[in-house]
């Protein structure tokens, strides 16, 4: 007899969650990680943790998009049931850019509306109503964009969180232990590899769909002169921007989305446009503390669609492909994981009874 009925190799942001949603469901289950619980090796560790589904839907697929949009309530309905403290913000986004820029400012309407089927979804704010709801930002931006609904999580406090609650559930956590699906389905009856880019060449060897790391660069700093609301955007032909504001005037900046598999720390010219275009947004910035620069590889598909494989022959799923969408797109893709997990314990195929956007995600080999 099996000691666990599914053993998860790779425990950043979707180990984590799969980990827990499945032992709360009553799976027996074992998680496995290379590094430590605080999860230092994962993409998600290094990311911003937006929940920005109408920002994102001016280049991402329609498939990300509505995923995001079931994960803005799955997220507070998970938050609800983990219990633990996350800082959780869903206060909007503001994009804003400089008068020069405005041609950017109408391609992105231009883009929401057809993603939106024509819907107005966002708010024209003008220079007074930007100095009102941002008071750091007045006088800066003759104009900008306010997207109602969107959010974000602290992103450490949230795979701290997700930990907690999978370990309640049952979840057996082994840290340091740097399991390979072969090894581990030699005492489960489901392997689910969860690994991100380091699945690269075991996804890679079958030929549906190819993997590849998108480089991200962030920066995160203390500036206890400067605070913000929501997070914000900074249109720009070159130095696209955003910031988080986080918790006791900590804030998470990045800019860059490079085709690189290069895990090496921030270059100087990265750091000096990051930082460049975060104190043409806010000169307060100017002061900041760095409290670190980091980099992270986000796992990418050519069609930048998450994918879940089933492979019953050797009873494994895969799941990998979140791109830079991590934190926006889980909740959706873990109930579709859950669904499916259910239906093999019923019998079933993988993607019975599912719609079709969730068997858009599914491929059986």
């Amino acid at each position: 007899m099996k000691k666990y009925d599914i053993a998860i190799i790779g425990g950043g942001l979707f180990g984590r969650m799969a980990a827990w949603r499945l032992a709360q469901s009553g799976w027996k289950t074992v998680l496995y990680e290379a590094s430590s619980p605080l999860g230092e090796n994962s993409a998600a560790y290094v990311a911003a943790a937006m929940l920005a589904p109408l920002a994102e839907a001016i280049d991402a697929t329609p498939l990300a998009v509505s995923l995001g949009y079931q994960s803005l309530t799955l997220w507070q309905q998970y938050l609800a049931q983990i219990g633990q403290p996350v800082f959780h913000q869903q206060n909007g986004s503001l994009m804003v850019w400089h008068t020069q820029d405005e041609p950017l400012a109408e391609r992105f309407r231009r883009h929401l509306l057809r993603a939106h089927d024509g819907e107005t979804v966002w708010q024209e704010w003008t220079q007074h109503e930007i100095a009102a709801q941002e008071p750091q930002l007045a006088g800066r931006f003759r104009k900008g964009l306010y997207l109602p609904q969107e959010g974000q999580l602290d992103n450490r406090q949230t795979l701290a969180a997700l930990l907690a609650a999978a370990q309640q559930a049952g979840a057996e956590c082994r840290f340091g232990e740097a399991a390979d699906p072969e090894t581990a389905r030699e005492q489960v009856q489901w392997v689910l590899d969860c690994r991100g880019f380091a699945a690269k060449e075991t996804w890679n060897a079958r030929s549906q769909s190819r993997l590849r790391g998108i480089r991200g660069e962030v920066a995160r700093v203390f500036a206890p002169e400067v605070s913000l609301n929501r997070p914000v955007r900074l249109l720009h032909p070159r130095y696209p921007l955003y910031i988080c504001p986080k918790e006791n005037h900590v804030f998470v900046i990045g800019a860059t989305q490079l085709e690189s598999e290069d895990g090496g720390a921030v270059s100087v010219r990265s750091s000096l446009e990051l930082f460049s275009a975060l104190y043409a947004v806010c000169p307060a910035f100017g002061e900041a503390r760095v409290l670190e620069t980091a980099v992270g590889l986000r796992p990418t598909l050519q069609h930048e669609n998450p994918e879940i494989r089933c492979l019953p022959d050797t009873q494994t799923i895969e799941i990998n492909g979140l791109f830079r969408h991590g934190f926006m797109i889980a909740p959706a893709v873990c109930e579709t994981l859950l669904q499916g997990m259910n239906n093999l314990a019923a019998g079933k195929a993988f993607s019975d009874g599912m719609n079709k956007e969730r068997q858009s995600m599914v491929t059986q080999i």
